[in-house]
């Protein structure tokens, strides 16, 4: 029971970051997305077309962004090239994919909710 009411409110949650997204980029919004939107976010560059390597890297910037609270990456700075740089602090555990996505879930929802805060 405890697990449920735990899933319902990670849903309720994510509705709400949904909702606050829906307004600037549309109904279209899932955790690649969002993740992508973090990356660009941090990595501070604005709008611009990136090739496909450069995003895959904006989402990993992403990942270790939303991982690094909970101590998996610490941040090591930016390259001549202005990209930040992440050092793995400790191995992630191995995760089913619906528990993957919970976890990201879970971190896309502290930093908006940071973000918001910090605003």
């Amino acid at each position: 029971i405890r697990k449920r009411k735990m899933d319902l409110e990670l849903e309720i949650e994510w509705k709400k970051v949904l909702e606050k997204l829906k307004s600037q980029f549309g109904d279209d919004m899932d955790v690649q997305a969002i993740l992508f939107l973090i990356g660009v976010q941090e990595l501070g560059k604005g709008f611009q077309i990136f090739s496909k390597d450069q995003k895959v890297e904006i989402i990993h910037v992403a990942i270790c962004t939303l991982l690094a609270p909970l101590g998996y990456y610490e941040y090591q700075g930016m390259d001549k090239d202005g990209w930040p740089h992440w050092k793995a602090k400790t191995t992630l555990p191995a995760l089913k994919p619906g528990e993957q996505r919970a976890l990201m879930k879970k971190t896309i929802i502290a930093y908006f909710h940071n973000r918001e805060n910090s605003n």
